[in-house]
């Protein structure tokens, strides 16, 4: 079957479905040019909470597709390939954050939403890489708890010197893998670039950043930015949509470890299967799935920009 028949034959599934495609920024580039949407993790889980769909198909990683069924628990919500996790999100347990809330009781706790279901249910308030300060500076509280990003948490707590922070000691290991030589390298070899950096980078990257944002971010800036040449600190596939949104701009990745492989897991083949078979199915049971609702909708109340 050719690529082209193939996605013919996707698209007609999810019409007899009913179906919405999510995919991620950093999913492959046919998947995110076949995608009824695409954007960041908490963005695509808000549209599969609005949507008068029956079925999602969340092209992304495990914990995305979890907030889906957690916004969304009256859809089927599928995950193409069910093995396609998130190291990051597994470098904290439920069990260790509770022990964690335990050695410091005053403190709030703010989890990054590249988590799981059970860990942001003894979250207070999420956040995203796009509104971490903003979530922050509201709490009345003093002492933070940032689980399970340090370098995110790191970031925020530059614009919070008045907060006491507790550091979760978790990270992206696509993000830690960009070393400050190897930007120092390419910037170098391009002088007349811009460079912007994903706060999940070691803090010696984002040193270097001529602009740190999330990958929603990124999409603005390089849109509204007169630079005709950018070097990008994230993970590879956001190059696709910046190219196609800016045909008249160069995007060079700050380097080849810029990639997730649990992101370029879903295949054409994987998502057609998916449909076909409406499986394998993602649920957040209770009392997990009403805890850690409560700490999206909390973050959802911040006021935005």
């Amino acid at each position: 079957m050719t690529q082209d028949s193939l996605k013919q034959q996707i698209r007609q599934l999810a019409f007899e479905r009913n179906a919405l495609i999510l995919a991620h920024n950093y999913q492959r580039d046919e998947i995110q040019e076949i995608a009824d949407i695409t954007g960041d993790s908490l963005g695509l889980s808000l549209e599969a909470a609005r949507t008068e769909k029956d079925v999602i198909v969340f092209c992304g990683v495990h914990f995305m597709a979890e907030s889906a069924a957690i916004l969304a628990p009256d859809k089927t919500v599928l995950l193409p390939r069910e093995d396609a996790g998130c190291p990051m999100a597994d470098m904290i347990t439920a069990t260790g954050l509770k022990q964690m809330k335990q050695r410091f009781p005053e403190a709030a706790v703010v989890t990054y939403v590249n988590s799981t279901a059970a860990t942001k249910a003894e979250t207070d308030i999420c956040c995203t890489s796009a509104n971490a300060v903003k979530v922050v500076r509201s709490l009345e509280a003093q002492e933070i708890i940032f689980a399970p990003d340090r370098n995110l948490g790191r970031y925020v707590a530059s614009f919070l010197p008045e907060k006491t922070f507790h550091f979760w000691d978790g990270f992206c290991p696509s993000h830690e893998n960009l070393r400050a030589d190897e930007v120092r390298r390419i910037r170098a070899e391009h002088p007349d670039a811009l460079f912007m950096a994903h706060p999940e980078c070691h803090p010696e990257v984002l040193k270097l950043a001529d602009h740190i944002c999330s990958t929603s971010g990124m999409y603005a800036y390089a849109q509204t930015s007169p630079a005709k040449k950018f070097i990008i600190g994230t993970e590879m596939g956001i190059l696709y949509r910046l190219g196609k949104e800016n045909p008249d701009k160069e995007f060079i990745l700050a380097s080849p470890a810029l990639i997730c492989p649990n992101m370029k897991l879903i295949s054409l083949e994987d998502l057609y299967a998916s449909l076909a078979n409406l499986s394998p199915v993602i649920t957040v049971q209770e009392p997990i799935r009403s805890r850690a609702r409560l700490a999206l909708d909390r973050m959802l109340a911040v006021p935005r920009d």
